[in-house]
């Protein structure tokens, strides 16, 4: 075979490998991340150990939603990910008494949750504008908004909406 169709193949091997790797660090970077769950605070919905597939563009055009589980910097100390489900809403009043979760004055289902939440008392707090309510679904398990000092995640301190876990693999939300 001539050498120059040998070098020719080896160049664009390498360039196709080359487009592909910066690609991938672009998608990395702007579109969707991993991250592994060290903690039982999201079980049975997230179990410890799972990895989360997270779209950084899930709120470039709306709103996160109540339920959608998101992944942020915990804003007592940003240099640690968690990851919990959003409650209130901005402008939300979330309050626990004897272990119920209200929203507003009303009572919240959540089909979720595996075992009813320990007899605390939470509350009244108002959610302000820009700012969510996080917690865990394992409640009784959970260092989440109601024990933070900064109980509020600010919508741009969002990184992404979890969309997809494995090794189970599961759609969440």
């Amino acid at each position: 075979m001539n050498k120059r169709i040998i070098i020719k193949e080896i160049i664009s091997w390498v360039l196709v490998i080359a487009v592909a790797f910066v690609m991938a660090l672009l998608i990395n970077r702007f579109v969707i991340f991993k991250v592994e769950v060290p903690s039982g605070s999201m079980e049975n919905t997230i179990m410890t150990g799972d990895r989360v597939f997270t779209f950084r563009l899930s709120y470039l055009f709306s709103d996160p939603k109540r339920g959608d589980i998101v992944v942020f910097p915990f804003p007592d100390n940003e240099q640690v990910d968690y990851i919990k489900r959003i409650i209130g809403l901005p402008g939300d009043k979330i309050e626990i008494r004897n272990g119920i979760l209200y929203i507003n004055d009303e009572v919240y289902e959540e089909d979720y949750i595996l075992e009813p939440m320990e007899e605390e008392d939470f509350g009244p707090v108002v959610v302000p504008e820009g700012c969510y309510f996080m917690m865990g679904d394992n409640r009784n398990s959970s260092m989440d908004s109601r024990y933070w000092i900064n109980k509020f995640v600010k919508k741009e301190k969002i990184k992404g909406k979890a969309i997809f876990k494995y090794p189970k693999f599961t759609w969440l939300n």
